[in-house]
């Protein structure tokens, strides 16, 4: 029994030795679903859009005084149903507001299918709740009509005024009709066009590229695939339409190596946010970055006449305005090979997510930040 046990002792070492040199290796690459990074050119949404009346409101349409393309409209309805307004009637409609319909045409939408439909007040109306759209035609980009909307909003907001008071939750001047246009007109599509169809990444990458038709070639034979440039992937298809379906539901279910990404830090300036992704990496570098803050006090003051005087009491306000500057002190941040490192670097500054916009760029320019910054 000792000897049995003998290989096994020295197997021991060699193992540790193994799992050790495993640890040391980097981490594996993201492996996803092909139909998670790239689609079918040409297959796509289609934005549709069209001008139309909401009526029905319970008076909180809008004032057609300061909304004439309002009344416009609906004497332009009202003649095409055969009813003549007369001019210079002064029409103070509040029941109807113009709104701008929306709608997303799915691919392969056939006619009588219905979509869902966005509706957005266009004009000064209050509130759209309770409202309901008439028919609306909706026009794709080449001008066509591709959909008629029709239906009752849901809004999901509310509201109250009383004696002066209101309260409102959520927004009210936008609503959605489910299912509310019916689609007219199809659209074209190149899946059953030529001999062969081209997968669009959804970002530009060389090495993606490569990895989609290395694992489309690996399930499907060698040469069905090719990349193209770092967005574009040529894939071979079948003769046959069913031949075609059946081979584009196995090849978006095909796992795919992703490499690391590219560094970059996005920058939102209107919010202060600010993100990055595992390769963003950070040079040595010091910082110092003081804030600004500037305080504005208004105070009202009343002047009043004399007891038996003419004039009139007048109030008026006078601000005091103060800056203040809080100086920053240089604060050295060490190298980051790891996100964890930047993000810990980056706490030790103490700054707001509005300072960083600042610093990062600064950073960037010095030649400390190892990413790509975009701003949006």
């Amino acid at each position: 029994m000792f000897h049995l046990f003998r290989p096994l002792q020295r197997l021991l070492p060699a193992t540790a030795l193994l799992g050790a040199l495993l640890l040391a290796l980097p981490h594996a690459a993201q492996a996803v679903r092909l139909k998670e990074i790239a689609a079918v050119q040409g297959v796509r949404n289609n934005q549709l859009v069209g001008y139309g009346l909401v009526v029905g409101l319970d008076g909180t349409g809008d004032q057609t005084t300061q909304t004439p393309f309002t009344t416009q409209s609906l004497n332009a309805m009202l003649q095409q149903m055969g009813v003549t307004v007369p001019p210079g009637t002064n029409m103070q409609l509040r029941n109807v507001a113009a709104v701008m319909v929306t709608a997303v045409l799915p691919p392969f939408a056939l006619p009588g299918q219905a979509i869902d439909v966005n509706v957005s007040s266009m004009g000064n109306a209050k509130s759209l709740r309770g409202g309901t759209l008439v028919a609306t035609p909706l026009k794709g980009a080449d001008g066509q009509i591709y959909a008629l909307a029709q239906g009752n909003l849901v809004v999901g907001g509310a509201g109250a005024s009383a004696n002066g008071s209101k309260v409102q939750i959520n927004h009210l001047s936008a609503g959605r009709i489910p299912e509310g246009a019916t689609v007219e007109r199809e659209v074209a599509t190149p899946l059953q066009q030529g001999d062969a169809l081209h997968l669009g990444l959804n970002a530009a990458d060389f090495d993606t590229a490569r990895q989609v038709a290395r694992s489309i070639n690996r399930a499907k034979g060698e040469g069905t695939a090719q990349a193209l440039d770092g967005r574009v992937v040529r894939v071979r298809m079948p003769v046959s339409p069913d031949a075609r379906v059946a081979f584009l539901a196995d090849i978006e279910n095909l796992q795919v190596e992703l490499a690391r990404p590219a560094a970059k830090v996005v920058l939102n300036a209107r919010t202060g946010s600010v993100v990055m992704n595992e390769a963003v990496t950070l040079g040595a570098c010091a910082v110092a970055h003081g804030s600004l803050s500037v305080t504005i006090n208004t105070t009202p003051q009343v002047s009043q006449p004399n007891p038996f005087g003419q004039g009139q009491t007048v109030v008026t306000q006078k601000s005091d305005i103060s800056i203040t500057q809080q100086g920053g002190a240089l604060v050295e941040l060490p190298a980051g090979a790891r996100l964890a490192d930047v993000v810990k670097a980056l706490n030790l500054l103490g700054a707001t997510p509005q300072d960083l916009l600042a610093i990062l760029q600064a950073m960037k320019t010095a030649g400390a930040l190892n990413a790509e910054l975009e701003v949006i």
